[in-house]
């Protein structure tokens, strides 16, 4: 049995990790965590999450309850999710991290701090997005420069980074298909008279309204014929089952840095 706590246990993918753990096989809620302050700690994790009662508090500190686990899932912000991880890796225990928005400095500490523990870092846990970053690499990688490639994202109001991880994570994986520099042909925004369309410009546009769950398109265009491939999320029950599973997977793993691909074994 794999005992797991959950970081941001009172946000929107927090809440449903929570409440999935309680669904699932192999594995059991060891705690739950919030940031000093927050208005759900010391209530039950399990009545926070719309479960129902379940009998863990929810802790402010981390340090104080991670002695009897095995994983930490954390969806979070970047500052709270390197804590996390520091305290984690002081005490060899393995981490699974959905957070999003990290800067080059923060890539690089995640991964010294992953030296000594095995973790999943990956911006979207769906089985079907990480589909799609294969089948976009393949796509992309066939057509060549012959194809314009534009990514849209759309996500709810409340999202704080853009573009989001996943979007990132598609211009990543598309840009070293076709050999590109993806920091030199980026496109964030066009406004105005911007002139023709660069050959190997990679554009990542954003869409923030309402309640959009998740929805990533790319689109190869070429003369003459259009080829898009789309994921939408209708829930993000999608991404938490992902992130139960990458837990139950990386408790097994040598120390590293992996991500779904490697859990669902796509490489």
């Amino acid at each position: 049995m794999v005992k797991v706590i959950v970081n941001g246990a009172a946000g929107r993918m927090g809440g449903r990790i929570i409440a999935l753990i309680q669904e699932t096989d192999g594995v059991n809620l060891s705690g739950a965590v919030e940031r000093r302050g927050q208005q759900s700690v010391g209530r039950d994790a399990g009545e926070v999450s719309g479960w129902g009662r379940i009998g863990i508090a929810i802790s402010d500190d981390l340090s104080k309850i991670i002695d009897n686990t095995d994983a930490i899932i954390d969806f979070t912000m970047p500052k709270s999710t390197l804590e996390s991880l520091k305290i984690a890796a002081d005490k060899k225990k393995a981490a699974v991290i959905g957070t999003t928005g990290f800067s080059k400095d923060e890539m690089e500490e995640i991964k010294n701090l992953t030296k000594n523990i095995p973790c999943v870092l990956s911006p979207n846990m769906s089985v079907g997005v990480n589909l799609m970053f294969k089948t976009i690499a393949d796509i992309a990688r066939i057509l060549g420069d012959d194809y314009d490639i534009e990514i849209v994202e759309a996500h709810h109001r409340f999202k704080k980074d853009a573009p989001s991880g996943t979007a990132m994570k598609m211009a990543e994986v598309i840009a070293e298909a076709v050999n590109r520099n993806l920091n030199e042909v980026a496109v964030y925004d066009r406004h105005g008279m911007i002139g023709e369309r660069k050959k190997k410009e990679i554009g990542i546009q954003t869409v923030r309204a309402g309640d959009i769950v998740g929805e990533h398109t790319v689109i190869f265009g070429g003369m003459g014929e259009r080829l898009e491939v789309t994921h939408k999320a209708h829930t993000r029950d999608n991404f938490a089952r992902g992130a139960i599973r990458a837990a139950k997977w990386v408790v097994k793993q040598k120390p590293g840095l992996y991500n779904m691909m490697d859990v669902l074994g796509l490489k």
